[in-house]
């Protein structure tokens, strides 16, 4: 049993005028992320879907895009992105699921799942868009979302943020999500919104001590990424430390 992700799916099932086919890198991306997605995760691994996951407007007119993640390997726990307007209420939409028979779909919004001994929290996060400062009041407003998320984790394991913007970007940060990250804790974070030429800004890598991870699907060629366990990330923290302070 494993924990994937993978962000920005942007499925065009249930909007077929919407596929990023146009896109660079796009072509065939929905079969391609099936072959892959079905090569990597089995039925018992966890796949965190950071955001972007559907083109429809409304909640009932996603329908095929939820019956086809529905139908690939694994438990998949789904957060909102920038993109994904079907978005409702949580009770609404699990409802939906369950009235639909989609049994593998839950929520990742406002609380904290347990999977392999990892806490997994998330939240769509904000980004500041060219330093404007009426953002202040979303950023302000999923800081609070972060918190609950982080909070409702059981005591004593390792909290995994998931975000969909990233936290860290272009030379701006968002300081409140950052803190929150070291007063819970967490030493990893992976998020999505980022396609195309805005992939060369991306930060990837250690900042202050939080592994900072992109997963928009196209820049993972469509190919869900592995989750390390807490011992797989200790023990490569490990080495690279070890590598740091031989070549200092």
């Amino acid at each position: 049993m494993a924990i994937f992700t993978i962000s920005d799916l942007h499925l065009p099932l249930s909007a077929p005028e919407k596929t990023m086919e146009v896109f660079s890198g796009w072509t065939d991306y929905v079969r391609r992320l099936e072959e892959n997605w079905r090569r990597l995760v089995s039925p018992e691994d966890t796949v965190v879907v950071g955001g972007d996951i559907s083109w429809a407007m409304q909640l009932e007119r996603a329908e095929a895009d939820f019956r086809f993640l529905d139908s690939l390997p694994g438990r998949k726990l789904l957060m909102k992105g920038n993109h994904d307007y079907w978005w409702s209420t949580r009770k609404k939409m699990e409802a939906f699921f369950a009235s639909k028979g989609l049994t593998t779909l839950e929520i990742l919004h406002n609380n904290a799942v347990e999977a392999e001994g990892l806490a997994l929290c998330g939240s769509r996060g904000w980004i500041f868009e060219n330093g404007a400062a009426a953002d202040q009041l979303v950023i302000d407003r999923e800081a609070g979302r972060i918190r609950m998320s982080l909070e409702a984790a059981p005591e004593g394991l390792e909290r995994i943020l998931f975000l969909h913007y990233p936290p860290v970007y272009c030379g701006q940060q968002i300081p409140a999500y950052l803190n929150l990250m070291k007063e819970f804790g967490v030493r990893r974070c992976y998020y999505g919104h980022l396609h195309g030429p805005s992939v060369a800004n991306a930060y990837v890598g250690d900042f202050d001590g939080i592994a900072l991870r992109l997963v928009s699907a196209d820049y993972l060629r469509f190919c869900p990424m592995l989750v390390p366990s807490q011992g797989q990330e200790d023990e490569k923290r490990g080495k690279n430390a070890s590598g740091n302070a031989q070549n200092q």
